[in-house]
């Protein structure tokens, strides 16, 4: 990314095949990403593992995360959550209008 401004409610494809991810800052021990989910759900049988946490933004929009061993969170915009490391975790559900847009913090634990 470069230095400037920028809005993260911009520069969404009009077309999304898969979910779009884009780094906004990557630096050695943390990286900050815009998702945008169209429809888009983690597969069935899938689970995410992460090395490190990971700090949600629920920007615009909904979904329902999923802990493996744990709770379902119903997010809406404005919700946040926090994933410990290591937590399998996964989208069961986003809806396909309006774009639900996270912003994704992941840092060491």
């Amino acid at each position: 990314m470069t230095s400037g401004q920028h809005n993260i409610l911009e520069h969404i494809p009009a077309l999304m095949t898969e979910e779009q991810s884009d780094c906004l800052i990557e630096r050695k021990k943390l990286k900050i990403e815009r998702i945008v989910s169209r429809g888009h759900s983690t597969c069935a049988g899938e689970w995410y593992d992460q090395n490190w946490d990971e700090w949600v933004l629920l920007v615009q929009g909904k979904a329902i995360l999923r802990y493996e061993n744990g709770p379902t969170f119903n997010l809406q915009t404005g919700d946040y959550i926090n994933i410990p490391a290591h937590t399998r975790h996964r989208v069961d559900w986003t809806p396909p209008d309006p774009d639900t847009i996270w912003l994704a913090i992941h840092y060491e634990p």
